[in-house]
């Protein structure tokens, strides 16, 4: 059984500046790895329309599901919305069911909803809402693509509720030999083994410590006997 594919896309040129550290593409991986959908491509755009555009018609296009973090708050750089509508030929508007969330929201919390806010409920045409229990402005889903925010409890609290509604594939299995060798010295060893494991991803790690060169191996795979064959080989390799 072949794997679920996912791409990210990460929108801001606060990350591109260096700015903002962005977590969210950490997080996800380590979510859909978990549960076996394989990310694939991660890309990172700015504020700049026809980059967004453009990649989320490739992304879509190439693998099964696409998740977006970043650019649907208030303010007049928070194009993401926008650029998606654009994308998939869609209109777009303020919708009454994510206004009512936020009407709500801010009428709780002694706050306005004036026009900036009410941007947050502009959803594309035909878009299903994606519940947002943090902050409650809502993300949504056109097509095989989530659109998401940028902050990472936001975030991370989307991602949780649009997982239930993923195809899962078969959990990542990994494990690791620490070697105090350099990797010239295990690249031919490596080599044979991979040839040896083609359904297994096998990398290399290199570190130094104490003026020392090592490398960390790393078996990958979805058939945890096969990583523990692997494993027990490298082990034979190198002892």
């Amino acid at each position: 059984m072949t794997n679920p594919t996912a791409a990210m896309l990460v929108i801001g040129d606060e990350i591109l500046s260096g700015r903002t550290r962005d977590a969210n593409m950490h997080f996800l991986a380590g979510e859909l790895t978990k549960h076996g959908i394989d990310l694939k491509e991660v890309r990172v755009v700015s504020d700049d329309a026809g980059a967004i555009v453009q990649s989320l018609q490739s992304l879509a296009k190439h693998y099964d599901s696409v998740f977006t973090s970043g650019g649907i708050g208030p303010t007049h750089d928070d194009i993401t919305a926008d650029c998606v509508a654009q994308a998939f030929g869609r209109s777009i508007d303020v919708r009454e069911d994510a206004r009512a969330l936020l009407a709500t929201h801010y009428e709780n919390s002694g706050l306005e909803l004036n026009e900036a806010r009410l941007r947050m409920a502009r959803i594309p045409e035909g878009a299903d809402l994606i519940d947002n229990p943090v902050s409650v402005a809502p993300g949504f889903v056109v097509q095989n693509v989530y659109v998401m925010a940028g902050v990472p409890s936001v975030f991370q609290a989307m991602v949780a509720s649009v997982l239930p509604e993923l195809t899962f594939g078969q959990p990542l299995l990994s494990q690791s030999l620490r070697l105090m060798r350099g990797e010239g010295d295990i690249a031919g060893p490596l080599r044979q083994l991979a040839h040896a494991f083609p359904d297994l991803s096998i990398g290399s790690y290199p570190f130094q410590k104490d003026g020392a060169y090592g490398s960390n191996i790393v078996v990958r795979g979805t058939d945890g006997a096969m990583v523990d064959a692997a494993m027990t080989r490298l082990a034979e390799i190198f002892t």
